[in-house]
């Protein structure tokens, strides 16, 4: 891995809780028992020792959890506490009656953290997860001592329908079978109709504006050969913020996690490395 770095070191979605049943087993870890919410509801894996360092994972537009399940899985096998929020419209959350804004995403998942009691979390986003998780911490800065962005969203080099379609299809060509099943699978399960309606709002939102405001470490995390959140795009996001780090994950696109989850996980856990330190493929110091 490659890593760059600069020289720096209101109740939307809300509603109340109820809790699920007994635990489930998903891929060979137990997830503890989903917190959903009626009407707009959010779905919540868990994942490893609840009372350990949360680590928050946010996925991105149109699919689910299930991408991040690998990561997850690696999290927990640290000894942390890993919950995973599905957003609205997407895997096992409902459909709101528009499709929320990132400002409307961020306080949601504020909120449902906030009912978990989650404060000083490591929050993680990937793809569009990467906008809620900034905004969020922006707006409601207890929740992370760390923010990781991976594979962040949106180069404003590209920011329009068509390039997005162009760079996610190149990055199609570049992914594992298993990564395209879990992601094709959730866009159809999700629908055309909801994707298309989520879309104008995670072109339109600067995640460089909410990282240049973060008070905590940013570490931008980016599958080398990812098409969909190019290298100088990484470096500027991570110029923006106060102390932020940039690392390349080689051997990986943009499902980087989902290739390279115990990298990703290392990263997470770990935080930003030394400034323009090589790092082995295996993983971090």
């Amino acid at each position: 891995m490659h890593t760059h770095a600069n020289s720096g070191c209101g109740p939307s979605l809300t509603h109340a809780v109820r809790r699920g049943g007994g635990q489930a087993t998903i891929g060979g870890m137990t997830a503890l028992p989903a917190h959903s919410s009626p009407g707009d509801r959010w779905f919540v894996e868990e994942h490893g020792t609840p009372g350990a360092t949360v680590h928050v994972l946010v996925h991105g537009i149109g699919v689910s959890a299930r991408y991040l399940r690998r990561l997850a899985r690696e999290l927990a096998a640290a000894g942390t506490h890993v919950l995973v929020p599905e957003l609205p419209g997407f895997g096992r959350t409902g459909q709101t009656p528009t499709a929320p804004s990132i400002t409307e995403l961020a306080d949601g998942l504020a909120f449902e953290l906030g009912l978990r009691g989650v404060g000083g979390a490591v929050m993680t986003g990937h793809s569009m997860g990467t906008q809620v998780v900034a905004e969020a911490v922006r707006r409601h800065p207890h929740l992370a001592r760390r923010v990781v962005l991976v594979g962040p969203v949106v180069d404003p080099t590209a920011r329009s329908v068509v390039a997005q379609a162009i760079r996610l299809a190149r990055d199609g060509l570049l992914e594992p079978p298993s990564g395209n099943a879990i992601v094709l699978s959730d866009y159809l399960r999700a629908g055309p109709r909801w994707y298309a309606a989520q879309l104008p709002n995670m072109l339109r939102y600067r995640i460089e504006d909410a990282v240049a405001e973060l008070p905590c470490p940013v570490l931008v995390v980016r599958g080398a050969r990812d098409p969909v959140a190019p290298a100088r795009w990484a470096r500027r996001l991570a110029a923006a913020a106060a102390g932020g780090v940039v690392v390349e994950v080689p051997g990986a696109a943009h499902l980087v996690q989902h290739v390279r989850p115990r990298e990703v996980a290392a990263l997470c856990a770990a935080g930003a490395p030394v400034a323009g330190e090589n790092l082995a493929a295996g993983g971090v110091p």
